[in-house]
């Protein structure tokens, strides 16, 4: 075990991905977790995430449902048609708080919803509620 408590038998390093049109979304992102022990992973638009996602778990996914393409809802949709993400953690972001999105993306098994415009604190609280993630 390494001083700083992680084990490389026992312990990963989270991966943290966020599909997000906006890139001054996507720095939020990965500034918030930047302190966290976690690999992340930012994508611009579903399409640009799906290879990805076809091949690789990761251990939570931010979808912003307003995308211009395919939405963050309709990505959801068909990651839970593959084995690899039936039970991937899912958190939903909008800068829109509608009820029937909320509805749907809890239909579709989204943990939790985060609403814009993005915080740091909520970003990192979310992660280390969802991910077993140690400070670096």
């Amino acid at each position: 075990m390494r001083k700083d408590g992680f084990n490389f038998m026992t312990d990963k390093i989270p991966t943290i991905v966020v599909v997000d049109d906006s890139a001054t979304s996507i720095s939020v992102y990965q500034f918030s977790i930047e302190p966290l022990a976690a690999n992340f992973i930012g994508f611009k638009s579903s399409d640009e995430a799906l290879p990805y996602l076809k091949e690789h778990q990761p251990d939570l996914l931010f979808l912003d449902i307003i995308m211009p393409g395919m939405d963050g809802l309709s990505l959801l949709k068909l990651l839970r048609t593959l084995p690899l993400h039936q039970e991937t953690q899912v958190i939903m972001v909008t800068s829109k708080n509608y009820a029937q999105d909320r509805s749907v993306a809890k239909e579709f098994g989204a943990v939790d919803f985060l609403i814009k415009p993005l915080r740091f604190k909520e970003i990192r609280e979310l992660v280390c509620k969802y991910v077993k993630v140690n400070p670096k």
